[in-house]
């Protein structure tokens, strides 16, 4: 049993720092669950402290993955309805797939620019490219926190 946790905790921990990377596998997520399968096999023991605080990084993760495209749309100088069109194209990126989801929040966060100042094509250009500047950063932040989740994961398994 503890072999086929451990198993499937390398799958959890690929898919995990795969989907850091590739939008339709779930990064974080993956990769801590990978941490709590080899909590309950016999080649590591995590505390109850530690499995909490990484859960709760994880949550933060996947919920500022949402948020940081509108707040790069914000920062590279769009207005509420540019925010608004990224966390729009958030979602709506969900529903088309892989590539809606990369796509997504810029054409979003232009199509909100655009509505609310049609003349301003390079504001709009500017904000959406600050949406995009989000989505690499959230990806970046997920990647990271996989990779901790991979040095624990092998630092436990090796000890």
């Amino acid at each position: 049993m503890d072999v086929l946790l451990l198993v499937l905790g390398i799958i959890c921990l690929l898919v995990g720092i795969a989907g850091s990377i590739l939008p339709v596998l779930p990064g974080p997520a993956a990769a801590w669950f990978s941490i709590l399968l080899i909590h309950w096999s016999k080649y590591a023991e995590f505390g109850t402290r530690f499995l909490i605080v990484t859960a709760l990084l994880t949550l933060l993760t996947i919920l500022l993955d949402y948020i940081i495209p509108a707040w790069g749309t914000r920062r590279f100088g769009g207005s509420k309805m540019g925010e608004r069109g990224a966390m729009v194209g958030v979602f709506a990126g969900l529903l088309i797939g892989p590539w809606g989801i990369i796509i997504g929040p810029f054409l979003g966060a232009f199509t909100g620019e655009i509505l609310e100042s049609p003349a301003n094509f390079q504001g709009a250009l500017r904000a959406a490219s600050g949406s995009f500047f989000g989505f690499l950063m959230g990806t970046g932040i997920k990647l990271i926190l996989c990779l901790v989740f991979a040095w624990y994961f092998f630092r436990a398994l090796f000890s």
